[in-house]
């Protein structure tokens, strides 16, 4: 079986975890529920609607919950489920790769611009954004 065919269960993880949003969101709430104004605060560049729009899509997912208090002004928290707990692990294993290896390939980048500045004509596709 090809575990990368479009129907398979590899490819929903990727597809979690693809999104930049939704790793950064699920490893900020690692360590206990927050309010979606602590979120912004802590997470830094992310607008209040990609908050929300993210929060949204990791709850349709089962990742997070969202609790609401009924209170005066009423006050919502989200937390991890158990499932987004699982993949904290995973998260932190990207992000130690990235601090270890992330110089390498800014340097790749870098050569790559480089070379497509020295050959304006090169019929390969131009690099994308990257990493930056």
């Amino acid at each position: 079986m090809d575990v990368f065919l479009a129907d398979c269960r590899a490819r929903l993880a990727f597809d979690l975890i693809g999104n930049t949003w939704n790793a950064v969101v699920l490893w900020a709430l690692r360590s206990g529920p927050r309010r979606p104004g602590e979120l912004r605060e802590e997470i830094g560049g992310i607008s209040p609607k990609m908050l929300t729009e993210t929060l949204r899509r990791l709850e349709h997912n089962g990742l997070v919950e969202r609790r609401a208090y009924p209170e005066a002004p009423p006050r919502v928290e989200y937390g991890l489920t158990g499932l987004g707990r699982s993949l904290v692990p995973l998260i932190g294993a990207f992000g130690e790769w990235a601090f270890e290896h992330g110089d390498d390939v800014l340097a790749a980048q870098d050569r790559a611009e480089a070379l497509t500045r020295e050959r304006p004509g090169d019929p390969r596709p131009r690099p994308g954004a990257g990493l930056r």
